[in-house]
């Protein structure tokens, strides 16, 4: 089974970034499209971007269009993601998932889950 792991949460001022990442062990990442999802208390998890398998295609949640950015090191079995212009309503727990074959915003539809990192967005 792949086993994911997420990094790089904290407690940041809005305005400010964080670069989480998603390393990948047990098995390649090369067969795999990684999703980051989100969940902020009392809310559904949400989709926030999605990375195929081959790093080519990827799609944004809309709240953040322009200032996350999702990229993959296959040879680091790594996904990252770069938040920039954090805002309050961006602290939530974000997840890493992987799945087979193409992006899914559907989290059912993925397999392989990490244990979440904390994103905190305040003054």
């Amino acid at each position: 089974q792949l086993q994911l792991v997420e990094s790089g949460g904290g407690l940041v001022q809005p305005g400010g970034s964080l670069r989480l990442s998603c390393a990948v062990s047990r098995f390649t990442l090369d067969y795999y499209s990684i999703g980051w999802f989100r969940q902020a208390p009392g809310k559904e998890r949400e989709g926030v971007s999605c990375i195929s398998s081959s790093g080519s295609w990827t799609n944004y949640a809309d709240s953040v269009k322009g200032r996350f950015t999702i990229s993959r090191d296959n040879a680091k079995n790594t996904v990252y993601l770069q938040m920039n212009s954090l805002k309050p309503e961006d602290t939530a727990i974000y997840y890493c998932a992987a799945k087979r074959s193409y992006c899914s915003a559907y989290p059912p539809a993925y397999d392989y889950w990490g244990q979440g990192t904390q994103v905190t967005v305040s003054s």
